[in-house]
């Protein structure tokens, strides 16, 4: 009250102005008078009317921002001022003036993009994290709308030590929201979603914020983004912008689509981790539904990160329930079939390693120890493991061929190779899939499951020739695993053949073993056999016929067997059949033929039907293709004939469930079986050449029957040698003295066969029963019988020549010499001209 009144005096008695005499007074004056405050404060405080109910006040925020605009230095004055009013708000809880404050500074923020900006975004920061700390949710919504309007505004400079760590933290934490009121609890779920997401926008494309992708925010960005995906009981009731499994799935996507080649791991691991902890692999719905997700939304040159990454994780899971594996397996599924379009990189291989590894390991699983298999109150419990397990090698198996199936022709050919290793067989070393611990048994399973996505790799793979196709690396085991003896095993190595062989689509209409009678009507597709076909059948030729012949007589052949054989046959007429290969093709057929009628290994009277039946089939399929009438017409009366007398010899008889076999075949009744006279007298063409049919067809022996465990093992051995060593004249015969009777018994071969017949059982009995010292002593003498004609053979090649001068000879203890003319010495071959 002295201050005041002094001022009224000193006005009245000086004519002075107010001014001057105020600069004299004490500062403590200028605190109360309100037209003394700064001009941004009044500026700020005149945009806050006295009601809040009626809003921010137009006219006044308009000067704000201008006075903003044009005096950018003052604008971290202005956050600075405009929170502390804030906070004083929140306190006091006057919520109305709260709102109108972040409109002001969203206004700000909107207008005003000048460098100053920087202190001022500080001051906002702080403002919405005192909103999103105040837990109300009006309040926390209200701070995330102002953030996210923050975050779409794009600076002109990058911000060197601005964090967003707390915004992760509580935005993170909002998304978790558990409040009881279900709309309050969308609201704030909704609204943390869109916070992290724009966090994402304002981080992602900052160089100077690649700390986003750090494990410690990505660990709470992700699981945040797919608690709300996998939450979506109540997602019907709202719309696509407010419901909260909606717009995280936007997020999600716009996060993974922004990642870069160094973020792609941390990005997917916090995925991994979070199925694990809310034990979504078993069902795996949503863990497919995520890796669609993550699959669609990268760019493709990433996609063999998020494969390793499965993959490493199906290695972390090796031990644990058959269910979750199997869930992993078929994600790993889905993302093999999306990679497989695109770029999958340098994780073929190692897709595959890991796929037979943990197949491996399945077996083992399931087989587990014998006395615990065994045990009668683990019976059940040991069943429903084993079907579980047989889920997780399906999975595997559609994993590996889906895989294979989708990649180019030259990755497919070397993954073929590469399974075909993996493939053990007796008798070869298999470092990676051990046979002794998991027995018989468990060979036979992982042979029969690798054979198996053997043949959805190569389901749909066209070679342009067979060397590419079917590689000596590739066709040898193959081949040794068909002279196993196991129906399934043979079946498989049959269909991966067909895939391979059938380049033109052929196969679906030859299925089923039956009599043609319009081959033409088939409508098959073919082409002239290429030069590297032709070089390829000449040099494997005989291990494919080799195959169908030693496939033919094994014992437990059934139906499928025989039409898959029928099929093989077909192919190779129709895709690498030239005229040389069709009379082998022939000689095959004659000698099925008479190997049923024979029976040397007293095979059962259904397989002798089966293989009757086959070589009718196949001969009338061929007889067609070539189209040459004599032979068809050859082939229509012996099938006519069985009709009549056999009807067990042809295919729509023998393989009847009712069919009634005979206890014999009748051996004399020529007109049922085919003659090799008459289908040389109908061959008797130009381009064949019917003098190799007169050859009957013998099987090679190779490493394949010892690889393979064959019984018929040591006949066929013995077979061969007993042939080779009779072939070779001894000196007897060399000697006979050819006449006219000599002559006339070469030319007629009646009896001939039945005699060959006859001295190859005498052959194959003798190396059955005889003791083994009797065999050894008989190779042994064949042997020394080999050493002497070559002892011979080099006695005569090497004893020097007689010379002219003459040889020394010592008669009665006198030297003489004896002189040849030149005339009468014998000179080589290669020395007379």
């Amino acid at each position: 009250m002295i201050h005041l009144s002094l001022c009224s005096r000193a006005r009245l008695a000086h004519p002075l102005p107010f001014a001057i005499l105020f600069i004299s007074l004490p500062l403590s004056v200028c605190g109360c008078c309100g037209p003394l405050r700064p001009r941004y404060k009044r500026l700020v405080d005149n945009i806050f009317p006295e009601d809040p109910k009626d809003g921010l006040v137009k006219s006044d925020m308009e000067k704000l921002t201008f006075y903003a605009v044009s005096a950018p230095e003052k604008l971290d004055r202005i956050g600075e001022y405009l929170a502390e009013r804030l906070s004083r708000d929140v306190v006091r809880h006057r919520y109305g003036y709260v709102v109108i404050a972040m409109e002001a500074l969203d206004q700000l923020l909107m207008a005003c993009h000048s460098q100053s900006i920087k202190p001022f975004v500080e001051s906002f920061l702080h403002m919405v994290a005192k909103l999103l700390e105040s837990g109300e949710p009006d309040l926390q919504v209200l701070g995330t709308n102002s953030f996210v309007k923050f975050a779409n505004i794009e600076e002109d400079t990058p911000s060197y030590h601005r964090r967003y760590d707390f915004f992760v933290s509580q935005f993170s934490a909002m998304c978790h929201s558990t409040h009881e009121d279900s709309e309050t609890r969308n609201r704030i779920r909704v609204a943390g979603i869109k916070g992290l997401q724009g966090v994402v926008r304002k981080t992602v494309n900052d160089e100077l914020q690649a700390i986003i992708w750090e494990p410690q925010h990505m660990d709470k960005l992700i699981p945040s983004m797919l608690f709300n995906m996998q939450d979506n009981e109540d997602s019907e009731r709202y719309s696509t912008k407010e419901n909260p499994a909606s717009l995280a799935e936007s997020c999600f996507r716009e996060l993974l689509g922004r990642a870069a080649y160094g973020n792609m791991n941390n990005a997917v691991h916090p995925v991994l981790v979070h199925l694990d902890n809310h034990h979504l692999w078993d069902p795996n719905d949503f863990a497919v539904s995520c890796f669609r997700i993550i699959m669609y939304s990268i760019q493709a040159q990433h996609s063999h990160h998020v494969i390793q990454q499965v993959l490493s994780h199906l290695d972390t899971h090796s031990k644990n329930t058959p269910r979750v594996r199997a869930g992993i397996v078929q994600v790993l599924l889905e993302t093999v079939a999306i990679a497989a379009k695109g770029s999958i990189g340098p994780t073929v291989l190692e897709v595959f390693n890991t796929l037979l590894k943990h197949l491996r390991m399945s077996v083992d699983f399931e087989l587990g120890d014998g006395s615990r298999r065994n045990s009668a109150s683990s019976h059940s419990s040991t069943r429903t493991k084993e079907s579980e397990e047989r889920i997780v090698q399906n999975a595997i198996i559609q994993t590996i061929g889906f895989f294979g199936g989708n990649l180019p022709d030259y990755q497919r050919a070397e993954v073929m190779m590469f399974i075909m290793g993996k493939v053990p067989v007796y008798g070869t070393p298999c470092h990676t899939l051990d046979t002794v611990k998991i027995g018989h048994q468990g060979t036979k399973r992982i042979q029969a499951m690798l054979l198996s996505s053997l043949i959805m790799v190569t389901s749909g793979f066209k070679c342009k020739t067979m060397c590419a196709g079917l590689p000596v690396s590739f066709l040898e085991p193959l081949c040794s695993i068909s002279l196993m003896e196991d129906s399934e095993l043979r079946q498989l190595v049959l269909e991966i053949l067909h895939n391979i062989i059938d380049r033109h689509d052929n196969r679906a209409k030859l299925r089923g073993i039956r009599i043609i009678p319009n081959v033409a009507a088939l409508k098959i597709k073919r082409e002239k056999i290429s030069k590297q076909d032709v070089v390829f059948m000449k040099k494997h030729g005989q291990q494919l016929y080799r195959h169908i012949y030693l496939g033919c007589k094994e014992d437990d052949n059934v139906q499928k067997n025989f039409e898959l054989l029928f099929t093989a046959l077909a192919l190779i007429t129709i895709e690498l059949a030239n005229e040389e290969v069709v009379i082998d093709l022939m000689r095959l057929s004659i000698a099925l033929q008479d190997m049923a009628l024979v029976n040397e290994e007293n095979m059962p009277m259904f397989i002798r039907c089966g293989i009757m039946a086959l070589v009718a089939a196949y001969l009338n399929f061929l007889s067609q293709m070539i189209a040459n009438p004599p032979f068809c017409q050859h082939v229509s009366k012996v099938i006519e004939m069985r009709n009549l007398d056999a009807p067990h010899l042809l295919p729509e008889h023998v393989f009847r469930e009712k069919c009634v076999l005979p206890d014999s075949l009748d051996r004399d009744d020529v007109g049922l079986y085919f003659q090799t006279a008459d289908l040389a007298e109908a061959l008797s063409v130009p381009g064949y050449n019917v003098e190799r049919l007169a050859i009957p067809y013998i099987p090679q022996v190779t490493d394949e029957d010892r690889l393979s465990r064959r019984k018929s093992f040591v006949d066929t051995i013995s077979l061969q040698v007993d042939i080779l060593s009779n072939s070779l004249p001894d000196q007897s015969q060399l000697a006979e003295e050819i006449t006219f009777e000599t002559l006339k018994k070469a030319i007629d071969t009646t009896g001939l066969e039945e005699q060959e017949r006859e001295r190859r059982r005498q052959v194959m009995e003798k190396f059955q029963k005889a003791p083994f010292e009797e065999i050894a002593a008989h190779c042994e003498s064949k042997a020394s019988m080999l050493h002497d004609r070559l002892a011979q053979i080099f006695e005569l090649t090497i004893r020097p020549p007689p010379s002219p001068s003459g040889t020394v000879t010592v008669t009665s203890g006198h030297v003489q010499y004896q002189s040849v003319p030149v005339y009468e010495m014998k000179f080589p071959d290669l020395c007379v001209y």
